[in-house]
C-alpha cells in the first residue's frame, strides 16, 4: 500500500454539489444517477425531461471521473435545469523511483506544463495552504476542434499541494463556463482552504 494511505483526507464539499461515486466499484451509475437528479431537481413537480437530460449528464460525469481514479470527484450543479457548471476532482500523486520526493516545484512543473491543447500559456503561483506548501495554476485548453478549427474551451484552476515528501494533493476545478470564471476561481480556493490531512 502507498504511504500516503494511512492518512485521512478532508475537504469541504460546496452545497449544490454531488458526490460522484468514482470509488465504488460496480455501482449501478444509471440507478444512482436517477437518483442523484431527483434530489437536485427537488419534488416540487419535476419535469422529466429536465431530470433524464440532467441523470444523463451525472451518469457520463461519474464515469469520466472514474477512468482518472481521484480521491474524490464532485459534480458542481448550483442551477439543475442548467446542468454541471463544473467538475472537482481531488487526486493524489505518489513519489516513485523517477521522482523520489514530491516537491512544490514537481507540482508546478506536472500542473503548469503548456500542452498542444493549451489556449494560453499557464499562471502559477505559489501559496501556503493548511494542508501544507502549493502552487496555485490556472490553465485553459481547446478540446473537440471540428474540421472548421473551432473547438470548446475548458478552462480549468487546480492546486498542487505538498502533503509531504513521499505525497501531494492535486485539486482541479473544470469547467466551459467561461462567464463564471471568476467565481470557480474563488470556489476552488475556498475549497483548496479546507484540505486537510489527518495520520
Amino acid at each position: 500500500m502507498p504511504e500516503f494511505a494511512a492518512s485521512t483526507v478532508h475537504m469541504k464539499v460546496p452545497e449544490d454539489a454531488v458526490s460522484l461515486p468514482v470509488r465504488v466499484a460496480g455501482a449501478d451509475l444509471h440507478t444512482w444517477a436517477a437518483g442523484a437528479a431527483a434530489r437536485l431537481v427537488g419534488t416540487d413537480t419535476p419535469d422529466p425531461k429536465l431530470l433524464d437530460a440532467l441523470a444523463a449528464e451525472l451518469r457520463e460525469a461519474a464515469a469520466d471521473s472514474r477512468e482518472r481514479g481521484p480521491i474524490t470527484a464532485l459534480s458542481y450543479v448550483p442551477e439543475p435545469r442548467l446542468g454541471e457548471l463544473a467538475r472537482i476532482e481531488l487526486s493524489a500523486l505518489v513519489a516513485d523511483d523517477t521522482y523520489p520526493a514530491v516537491t512544490v516545484d514537481l507540482l508546478r512543473s506536472y500542473l503548469a506544463a503548456p500542452t498542444a491543447d493549451s489556449y494560453r500559456l499557464p499562471e502559477a503561483e505559489l501559496r501556503t495552504l493548511p494542508a501544507g506548501p502549493a502552487v496555485r495554476v490556472r490553465h485553459a485548453y481547446v478540446r473537440d476542434v471540428g474540421r472548421d478549427g473551432l473547438g470548446t474551451v475548458l478552462e480549468t484552476c487546480a492546486y498542487g499541494i505538498r502533503a509531504d515528501e513521499t505525497w501531494g494533493l492535486v485539486l482541479l476545478t473544470s469547467w466551459q463556463a467561461l462567464a463564471h470564471t471568476d467565481t470557480l476561481c474563488e470556489l476552488t480556493d475556498e475549497l483548496a482552504r479546507t484540505v486537510r490531512v489527518t495520520a
